[in-house]
């Protein structure tokens, strides 16, 4: 199994106020002193799952409170203008936090932004299958851009009924009034008829090898 090597930089010692460097002894037993850590394919990959998992709640957590916080002030079309305006800037604070970019995709997009690459696309496919037929959708992580980027993907299911007032069914679970906003922002839209259960998206957060390495 292939395996990465990182070694500690090795600072040039100097005498205290000689300018003198210190002895080739003093230098070595430093040196060998210093760990050497290795560590394989599966230890970085295991790590980027787990990394993934804690970014993506994260950002979960942090789109949920705000989007609360805007039904509560605004009603449910102020948080549709929420979701237009802030959700953006909520993954983009956090991604350059971990050094990630952070994206929620769907093939029933209501932001274009969210339209699926081709590789994003045959993920959500695998987990509308395992939706469709009642299988427990589970995280997943890959290797991409020649094995320097993990992309790390996470189902996201429609979980209560609060989410059909504006992904439901026109007129019966989106109002009017949520129903003209909704139309005015994305004219395109294609986030709706859901019930509870389906598949809304997934979370496609890229991580780069690197930002894992510096962690371990």
């Amino acid at each position: 199994m292939k395996r990465f090597t990182i070694l500690a930089l090795l600072p040039i010692l100097f005498s205290c106020g000689s300018g003198e460097r210190v002895s080739k002894e003093v230098f070595e037993e430093v040196n060998n002193s210093m760990e050497v850590k290795k560590l394989s394919d599966a230890e970085i990959l295991a790590s980027a799952l787990e990394w993934g998992d804690s970014i993506s709640a994260k950002a979960q957590a942090e789109l949920i409170s705000n989007l609360q916080k805007a039904i509560s002030e605004k009603g449910i079309p102020g948080a549709v203008e929420f979701c237009s305006t802030e959700a953006m800037s909520i993954k983009e604070t956090i991604g350059s936090e971990y050094g990630v970019t952070i994206k929620r995709v769907s093939n029933a997009f209501r932001n274009p932004n969210d339209k699926p690459d081709e590789m994003e696309g045959r993920i959500l496919e695998t987990y509308e299958y395992d939706v469709e037929n009642q299988i427990k959708p589970t995280p997943n992580i890959q290797a991409v851009d020649g094995g320097e980027v993990f992309l790390y993907s996470k189902a996201i299911v429609i979980p209560s009924g609060l989410c059909l007032n504006c992904h439901g069914e026109p007129q019966k679970e989106i109002n009017s009034e949520t129903l003209s906003k909704i139309d005015s922002i994305y004219p395109e839209d294609l986030a709706r008829n859901h019930k509870v259960g389906d598949l809304r998206g997934m979370w496609a957060i890229y991580i780069p090898k690197s930002e894992i390495v510096k962690k371990l």
